[in-house]
């Protein structure tokens, strides 16, 4: 099996001192940076569908990452089914 080529621009040295400071950080300065990067993703994500869906509201645009993330059959359970979105 062939393996795709790896997509990383960061040096060995450099990718050793990202792996040293990750190591260093307590356990709540990693869950803030994963609630940071999470949050980023979030804005990413919601920006591109706005761009796609221009005229939807925020709870529209929401809605529609849910359904991306979670699946039609979830966000309707969990929100009822919807039109449009």
């Amino acid at each position: 099996m062939v393996r795709p080529p790896r997509l990383d621009d960061t040096s060995p040295d450099a990718r050793r001192v990202q792996q040293e400071l990750y190591a260093s950080m307590t356990p709540a300065e990693k869950l803030r940076r994963m609630s940071e990067w999470t949050q980023a993703v979030n804005r990413f994500a919601l920006a591109g569908l706005a761009q796609r869906y221009p005229d939807e509201s925020q709870q529209e645009l929401l809605l529609r990452l849910a359904r991306l993330r979670l699946g039609d059959e979830l966000v309707d359970r969990v929100y009822g089914a919807r039109d449009g979105a």
